[in-house]
């Protein structure tokens, strides 16, 4: 048992140094990164999309895609859009790490992009675990999915810095209880900025296209 505990922690090391070199490769050419967390079928694809489509003309954006299996669905949809995208397979892996994130931003003109976001493989539990480099995480958390989420799987809602809360045009139709969800939210990560908004209407998108501006702006000061 111990001597596994001690190649958890040497992997886990192994990671941390990696995702500082590409952290200071994003900083260099004033990239910043985002790491898009989120089960399955919360709608992380639709949300980038509906991000694409708003984005003011000075944010140039570039898109990693994990995928566990070596489709190319989603990278397309975001080409199709007009924007690069590179795909990343993680060969079963149930979530994206500091290498195959340092392999991929070499595929990238960083000089050309000045916002980058990293869709994680769909799981709630094991990209909490894997440092990347980025600036942010955000986790989207859909209504479909249920309000009791916070409270089953609350590591990952301890490292975000920012929760979508997506479909929000299916809560006339569901039995989601909004306080109940932003009450776990909260017991676990107080202050925590939150919008809600519809990936597939575009309703509560202003602001999350207004803190995008605002953290850009930011790291190219």
């Amino acid at each position: 048992m111990k001597q596994r505990v001690e190649i958890v922690k040497r992997i886990l090391d192994s990671n941390e140094q990696l995702a500082q070199q590409n952290r200071k490769k994003l900083d260099d050419h004033g990239v910043f990164a985002i790491n898009v967390m989120a089960s399955p079928g919360a709608g992380k694809t639709t949300f980038i999309l509906q991000t694409i489509a708003r984005l003011p003309k000075d944010i140039h954006l570039g898109v990693m895609e994990g995928d566990t299996a070596p489709v190319t669905i989603d990278s397309d949809k975001i080409v199709a859009a007009g924007m690069p995208a590179v795909q990343i397979n993680t060969g079963g892996d149930c979530h994206l790490d500091a290498n195959m994130v340092g392999l991929a931003l070499d595929e990238f003109d960083l000089d050309e992009i000045n916002l980058l976001l990293i869709e994680n493989v769909g799981n709630l539990i094991c990209p909490a675990s894997f440092v990347l480099g980025n600036h942010a995480n955000i986790l989207i958390a859909s209504v479909p999915e249920g309000d009791d989420k916070p409270y089953k799987y609350p590591n990952i809602y301890r490292n975000i810095d920012v929760l979508i809360i997506n479909k929000v045009d299916l809560l006339p139709y569901i039995d989601f209880r909004m306080d109940y969800f932003r009450q776990g939210v909260e017991m676990l990560n107080p202050n925590l900025k939150t919008f809600e908004v519809s990936a597939k209407t575009g309703e509560g998108f202003d602001g999350w296209i207004k803190w995008l501006q605002e953290k850009v702006g930011n790291i190219q000061e």
